[in-house]
């Protein structure tokens, strides 16, 4: 791939990544105000102004953050949060988004940690995913080394501990700044 084609496919990714949660309040801001101003619109034509619904919306926001903080909020979202984990195909899902995105403190995290690992020009970020027997029986990290422009695409290398060097960043804005920036290698 030319570097005119990889710095245009890599400002698309990162434009779409940008956009995509400021799109998806969005629409949901406006599917809300629809869905909560529908049912009764047409009878309160006369003291309805748009954006009424919206904030109801943030009303409703707000007053479900509000209970969430509050110590029986708190346990109603745990005893919520323990059903959807124990539903067939849905739980399933809802654990995986809660590991990868790293809401969840109550297992283990679907990566420990942040490493660079030595390329051949420097070091690329990884992810580390786990611990496993080497090829000659000593103890060897998983590591999870992304590919770019898509992130969720890359290469699972099996490393000695001693090969890696630990970064001081959280999984999420690691994986945050892999979508947004692309991939480089770090030079020592």
């Amino acid at each position: 791939m030319n570097a005119p084609t990889r710095h245009l496919t890599r400002c698309l990714v990162a434009g779409i990544v940008a956009m995509l949660p400021m799109g998806g309040a969005v629409f949901t801001i406006v599917w809300l105000e629809n869905a909560i101003t529908s049912s009764w619109r047409q009878q309160a034509e006369s003291w309805y102004f748009p954006g009424l619904g919206l904030l109801l919306a943030l009303l409703a926001v707000y007053l479900v953050g509000f209970f969430v903080t509050t110590f029986l909020g708190r346990w109603l979202w745990r005893s919520v949060d323990r059903l959807l984990e124990k539903l067939p195909v849905m739980g399933t899902l809802y654990q995986s988004l809660k590991e990868v995105l790293g809401y969840d403190s109550s297992r283990g995290r679907f990566f420990e940690g942040v490493v660079a690992v030595r390329a051949d020009e420097g070091y690329e970020i990884g992810f580390i995913t786990g611990q496993s027997p080497g090829p000659d029986g000593s103890p060897h990290t998983l590591v999870f080394v992304p590919s770019s422009p898509n992130p969720t695409n890359g290469k699972l290398l099996l490393v000695e501990p001693g090969q890696l060097k630990k970064l001081d960043v959280r999984t999420a804005d690691a994986l945050r700044a892999l979508v947004s920036m692309g991939k480089t290698s770090l030079r020592p």
